[in-house]
């Protein structure tokens, strides 16, 4: 499925912040950014993506912060305070 019919089936950009420790220097932590479309609240893209760090790679995992985006949503307008127009 493209992005727009996966946004029409309430997928949201999901955005999370995983802090794992370093396989070489486990006292240390270094930052990681996923991005990508899921469905809030049970993520199961962001799941998957944090099972198989789990078990595929070297660092462990220290904490992961979630966002997501509202989906799609009817247009926002207001009033126009000016208008200014140039000749």
């Amino acid at each position: 499925m493209n992005d727009l019919s996966l946004q029409l089936h309430d997928y949201r950009l999901t955005t999370a912040e995983i802090l794992y420790h370093l396989p070489d220097h486990p006292g240390l932590l270094q930052s990681f950014i996923w991005q990508h479309l899921d469905i809030a609240p049970k993520f199961p893209e962001l799941k998957r993506f944090l099972d198989f760090w789990s078990h595929s790679l070297d660092g462990k995992l220290h904490s992961v912060r979630v966002a997501a985006a509202e989906g799609i949503t009817p247009g926002r307008w207001g009033a126009v305070q000016a208008e200014f127009r140039v000749q």
